[in-house]
């Protein structure tokens, strides 16, 4: 049982980010076999702004250009479970975007980077429209980024980075606890490590040190936990978050799972029901299942060198208690520059600001035996060509923490 009374400052949904770089994408893939059912994505979508209702032109390809999509794991009890969660019972309302992650996919060469924002870092936020379209919430100087949900919903989580980051966000998505439990059943567990046993009273997560398959429930408690795992803090927890995604994005690479109709029919369903159920919650420019198609055709053949998981910079904040953090803007706007140039980027800094993971392997795809086989030595990179790709690569400061998904890493327990 999750008892933590401070649950809902606790979540992580790697299912949002699988849905940014893969879930979304592949249910998509399915969801032509569901067309009638995929109508009601539209129905219940939400704007956030700008262009979000342009028709996407109806091709399989994959999507011209680049891609900035942002993901919140909402706090939300409505349609939770109070067994799960027993603070709900007690629950006043309200809704905060405990988790948020911005999803970037490159223009040609594909690149994938996610950058996960600390959800107690003081940032402003702007002025953001009522949800109901009848006036504006009063812009504020400096307010923990997790409160942007509950001033505005999902587009004043959106308008809040975008301010921050100068990035242009054309799709947003969000999910409810009972919706990452739901969709982590039907990918069919993700496999996690840990250095040491973990046994955390807030999240109600007991693991033994080692390998673990977590699917649901567990699954939950183990993006959700800060307590016994780095340095107690958020930031640790991210890493920790970000070990389940690289490890998810393997697992979603993997034949077993994108070769697998089944697998993908379910995956689609289960999305579509937490859609229907309130759990899920998509901007309306992306509630196009051609849409979610080009999408995965971006992004499914991307090395995992080049899939990259990043901590926005913070340092603690005076004053003001151990938990908030300030941004470091000049080291985030060489990272924020290099992904508008297109460029490779190469991590300096410490897998985890938090002490929350350390990296002990490397990961290699599956080798694919028709692409070998149509390969002629004219289509390998040719010395020169990689080494001219490695000049190019922008090395991030070292304030930036992170890990990409060739790197295998492992939790480490609170000392």
């Amino acid at each position: 049982m999750l008892t933590s009374p401070n649950a809902f400052t606790q979540l992580l949904t790697i299912v949002a980010v699988g849905m940014a770089v893969v879930l979304v994408s592949v249910t998509g893939v399915a969801g032509f076999a569901l067309w009638n059912t995929a109508q009601a994505i539209s129905a219940n979508a939400v704007s956030i702004g700008g262009d979000d209702e342009d028709e996407i032109p109806p091709s399989i390809g994959a999507i011209e250009g680049g891609v900035n999509l942002l993901l919140v794991g909402s706090d939300s009890c409505e349609g939770q479970d109070v067994k799960l969660f027993p603070r709900c019972a007690h629950d006043t309302g309200g809704e905060r975007n405990d988790v948020t992650m911005l999803v970037h996919i490159s223009d040609e060469p594909r690149r994938v980077t996610v950058v996960s924002f600390p959800r107690d870092m003081l940032v402003p936020i702007p002025s953001c429209p009522y949800e109901d379209g009848t006036g504006s919430y009063s812009a504020m100087s400096s307010q923990m980024i997790n409160s942007s949900y509950g001033y505005g919903g999902l587009q004043c989580t959106v308008l809040t980075v975008e301010a921050l980051t100068g990035v242009d966000i054309q799709f947003a998505g969000a999910i409810r606890w009972t919706g990452v439990i739901n969709m982590s059943d039907a990918i069919g567990g993700v496999d996690v490590c840990v250095e040491g046993d973990i046994n955390d009273s807030h999240t109600g997560l007991h693991l033994t040190a080692g390998n673990h398959t977590l699917v649901g429930e567990e699954a939950l408690q183990f993006l959700r936990i800060r307590h016994g795992i780095g340095d107690g803090s958020d930031l640790g927890r991210i890493s920790n978050q970000q070990q389940f995604m690289s490890s998810l994005v393997r697992k979603l690479q993997s034949e077993s799972v994108l070769a697998n109709p089944a697998t993908l029919f379910n995956l689609a369903t289960t999305a579509m029901n937490q859609v229907d159920e309130g759990q899920l919650l998509l901007s309306k420019s992306l509630a196009n299942p051609t849409l979610m198609v080009q999408i995965a055709m971006a992004v499914k053949d991307v090395d995992y060198s080049d899939i990259v998981f990043v901590q926005y910079p913070t340092v603690y904040a005076s004053g003001n208690g151990s938990s908030r953090v300030l941004p470091v803007t000049d080291a985030a706007a060489v990272l924020f520059q290099a992904l508008e140039d297109n460029k490779p980027i190469t991590l300096t800094g410490e897998a985890s600001q938090g002490y929350g993971v350390e990296v002990t392997g490397e990961a290699t795809p599956e080798p694919d035996p028709s692409a070998s086989a149509s390969a002629s030595p004219s289509a390998s990179a040719s010395p020169s060509a990689t080494a001219e790709e490695e000049e190019e690569a922008v090395e991030l400061p070292s304030q930036i923490a992170g890990t990409t998904a060739a790197q295998v890493t492992c939790t480490k327990p609170q000392q």
